[in-house]
């Protein structure tokens, strides 16, 4: 194989993975809705979304002074407050708050500020997942 091939085949293989991924990640960029989100997060995860593995992630602590429940209560169906500057936070589960996570890119950068204050790294797609399953289970 000749230097020019390489370059082909390697331009080829970069081209392909680039098109996977893409495609990996539209459904989440075209969520309009809780549950097309959700789909979205458990087709990059590769398996299914666990509501009680959810609830835990989301009232556990993971080595940083925060929890998710620190700021949006152990049950997040009501107002919340920002632990520093006391800001108020509408309810996150969606069943009371139909605003929640209807925007994808809204969504995407809500979950990597605060999975950056909980956890101190983006969240995974099993733990998007995994706490937006558990939301949806949260009815008045």
């Amino acid at each position: 194989m000749n230097l020019s091939s390489l370059h082909q085949s390697l331009f080829r293989f970069i081209a392909a993975a680039t098109g996977l991924a893409a495609a990996a990640l539209a459904p989440v960029a075209q969520a309009a809705t809780p549950s097309a989100l959700l789909s979205g997060y458990t087709a990059q995860a590769g398996s299914p979304a666990v509501p009680a593995r959810g609830q835990q992630f989301f009232t556990a602590h993971h080595g940083r002074e925060w929890s998710c429940a620190s700021c949006h209560g152990a049950v997040p169906t009501k107002t919340g407050k920002h632990a520093s500057t006391g800001k108020t936070i509408g309810a996150l589960a969606p069943a009371f708050n139909p605003e929640r996570f209807t925007d994808a890119a809204k969504t995407e950068k809500w979950f990597r500020r605060n999975c950056n204050d909980v956890v101190g790294r983006e969240c995974t797609a099993a733990e998007k997942a995994d706490v937006l399953s558990w939301l949806l289970t949260l009815k008045p």
